[in-house]
């Protein structure tokens, strides 16, 4: 029934392919344009409506490394880097 569709992305002006699957998915939730971008400028598009994530310095309990974490650390709990942090969780 559907048939790959090869698209050009009028940000990027690349070729894309519309895949059969993705035709189908956009029938099925009733879309009725096609998409207008490649798949990395509508990526790149959402991720550009994000603020920035703001990260604060803090140092593991654990090793000891500094590290970067995305909440504002209190005294009163101890904060892990990714790699203790995984550690933890797998116990």
């Amino acid at each position: 029934m559907y048939t790959d569709k090869t698209l050009v992305c009028k940000e990027c002006g690349q070729e894309f392919i519309f895949t059969a699957g993705e035709q189908e998915f956009y029938a099925e939730k009733g879309f009725v344009n096609e998409p207008q971008r490649c798949k990395a400028c509508r990526d790149a598009r959402k991720n550009a409506a994000k603020p920035e994530r703001e990260m604060f310095d803090a140092v593991c309990a654990e090793c000891g490394k500094p590290c970067k974490v995305p909440f504002q650390p209190r005294e009163d709990r101890p904060v892990y880097c990714s790699e203790c942090f995984a550690k933890r969780r797998g116990e």
